[in-house]
């Protein structure tokens, strides 16, 4: 697989379930000050990043962190399950207030994959129930995607396409660009 060029000034919105390895990937491609992770937003909010009660308030903090790194040009990989079309139309809309591009990176693994990934998990498991339901909205949500108005879309369908998937920065593609953005990758 070539790599991905991304603008170095766009939102990159990771859509994946729980375990699918959104995290893993983020660590491994993108600079730490780069990554908005919910997680750690509801641990900064309650102390607990599995503390589902503080979503709301973690929430309104990632929002306002990506508001400020689109307006500073920064790039910004928002790291959460995504599988929403709603949930993903929020970061959009930022991205778009600040004329900056989006691309999405999917990671549309089998569901017995994230499952088995979850269980391993040290610490925090999503109850496998919440992990199906996930994976029923994202198969649902992947018809949204084209339509939505991202500048790339990257499907991952499987383990070894994920562990392949590089990134490369364009800083030429860096600057303010137009509303209906149509080139896919």
């Amino acid at each position: 697989m070539s790599p991905v060029r991304l603008p170095a000034d766009a939102l990159v919105v990771l859509v994946g379930v729980a375990g699918s390895g959104k995290s893993t990937l983020a660590a491994r491609l993108f600079a730490r000050d780069e990554v908005l992770a919910s997680d750690a937003f509801r641990a900064r909010v309650s102390g607990d990043e599995a503390d589902q009660s503080a979503t709301a308030g973690a929430f309104r903090l990632l929002h306002a962190a990506l508001d400020e790194r689109m307006a500073h040009g920064q790039l910004a990989v928002v790291d959460a399950t995504n599988t929403q079309t709603w949930a993903r139309r929020r970061l959009l809309a930022i991205a778009r207030r600040h004329g900056r591009p989006s691309a999405v990176i999917v990671l549309d693994l089998p569901v017995a994959v994230s499952l088995a990934r979850n269980e391993q998990r040290a610490g925090r498991r999503v109850p496998g129930a919440v992990v199906r339901r996930q994976h029923r909205e994202l198969r649902r949500t992947l018809e949204d995607l084209e339509a939505e108005g991202h500048s790339a879309i990257v499907n991952l369908r499987d383990v070894a396409a994920v562990d392949a998937l590089r990134i490369e920065r364009d800083p030429a593609q860096s600057s303010v660009v137009e509303q209906s953005a149509t080139s896919r990758t």
